[in-house]
């Protein structure tokens, strides 16, 4: 534990951006923006609210990592405390406290806050549990910066704007394996729901075709033309324009979900998009699995160059590093972060690049089962010292045998 404390101590409060932004780290859930985003601003900020609402009826990630990966989570809260941030408040739900929040509460020690005890005290500091009341428009972050911090965003305001940052928890495990082990956002925890045999929570790698993730909830027919393929929960979701096997699961996918196209039209909210088929009571009464029962392993991905599409022109799609042809390792950068908001990917899978466009990367995964080696052809790339950008070593000057910079900052 106090390794990782002090490794995360080592960092400078610029460094934490920047690496989140080459590990690839986006929101694990709702908006899927860039993470590092919000860590720029650190010097502004003074608190960290975790949302840890899972703030719809039949998610559960957020809630099984709060109790199975207690350590993880606990480690990277003593590290970031004074350090980065004054008070860590864990934002949940008071029906999950017995089932679920022992664990994360025994190891951190925290100060409890009951649902009429909120808000949580400005002057609080350390770690907080604060629970709230089971309502699921609790999980947005505005509802939920009101409820636990008095505060109210208006017009473009930001939770940073009143010095918190706010993540979930799935994005707060992805930031640990970033920041104490380097590694890259690669695979994302999933759900399969609606009109399928079995709903499903699955771990599955980034880029993973929605046909195999209906398939391992039972869909093995495809999808009716009266049917309509959904990326979200029940109260948050919106419609995949792609087919099933050319859609692949995003950083921001916590849930796919198939229903009928006319409960979907008629439940659509104003312009933008989303569709709301909340009802809790009817999404909870089904057969839902709370941990995750499978690993899936597909012979494909896509992986997509930008988390959400509806941000672009404001988040930059990330620049394919690779070419069509190239064999790579998981966990090798695929995409570097371009210039603006903007990323960098990794490949989730052994294999070789089959595909490259202006949406998404394809990876066939390796076959390796007759004992042969990946044909790989790597470019060696590193980081530039001074602003983090990626680059071919060719285009970088190095300074001493460890430390490159690039053109634009010598």
């Amino acid at each position: 534990m106090s390794v990782t404390r002090d490794r995360l101590r080592a960092f400078e409060l610029p460094e934490y951006a920047v690496t989140l932004r080459n590990a690839g780290v986006a929101g694990a859930g709702g908006a899927g923006f860039p993470s590092y985003a919000k860590w720029e601003r650190l010097e502004e900020v003074d608190s960290l609210l975790v949302n840890h609402q899972e703030s719809e009826p039949n998610y559960y990630m957020d809630k099984w990592l709060g109790r199975e990966r207690t350590a993880e989570l606990t480690a990277l809260f003593d590290g970031l405390l004074d350090h980065a941030f004054d008070r860590i408040v864990i934002a949940a739900k008071a029906t999950d406290r017995e089932e679920w929040l022992g664990p994360l509460e025994n190891e951190t020690n925290a100060t409890i806050y009951e649902p009429a005890d909120l808000p949580v005290d400005e002057r609080e500091t350390g770690i907080v549990v604060a629970y709230t009341d089971d309502r699921y428009e609790y999980g947005m972050e505005s509802v939920l910066m009101r409820l636990v911090a008095d505060a109210v965003m208006q017009g473009d305001e930001l939770p940073m704007d009143h010095g918190w940052i706010v993540q979930n928890t799935e994005t707060l495990l992805n930031v640990y394996r970033a920041l104490a082990d380097g590694e890259p956002t690669t695979r994302k925890f999933v759900h399969v729901d609606g009109r399928v045999p079995t709903h499903r929570f699955l771990e599955v790698p980034i880029g993973t075709p929605a046909t195999a993730l209906l398939e391992a909830a039972g869909r093995t027919d495809g999808i009716d033309s009266n049917e309509v393929l959904l990326d979200g929960g029940p109260g948050w979701c919106f419609e995949i324009d792609q087919s099933p096997a050319a859609f692949g699961v995003r950083k921001r996918t916590n849930c796919l979900l198939v229903m009928e196209e006319s409960v979907v039209e008629e439940n659509r909210l104003g312009s933008g998009g989303r569709v709301n088929v909340l009802a809790p009571a009817a999404w909870k009464q089904s057969a839902h699995e709370t941990e995750p029962t499978a690993t899936l392993e597909p012979d494909r991905v896509e992986v997509p160059l930008i988390t959400n599409p509806d941000f672009e022109g404001v988040v930059t799609p990330s620049e394919p590093i690779v070419q069509s042809g190239d064999g790579i390792e998981a966990g090798e950068m695929i995409a570097r972060p371009a210039d603006g908001i903007s990323i960098a990917q990794h490949a989730p899978i052994d294999g070789t690049v089959t595909g490259v466009d202006e949406r998404s990367i394809t990876i066939e995964r390796a076959d390796t089962s007759a004992g042969g080696e990946l044909d790989a052809y790597h470019v060696y790339w590193t980081w530039c010292a001074e602003c983090g950008r990626y680059l071919p070593e060719s285009q970088l000057q190095a300074v001493d045998p460890t430390e490159f910079v690039c053109h634009r900052c010598r």
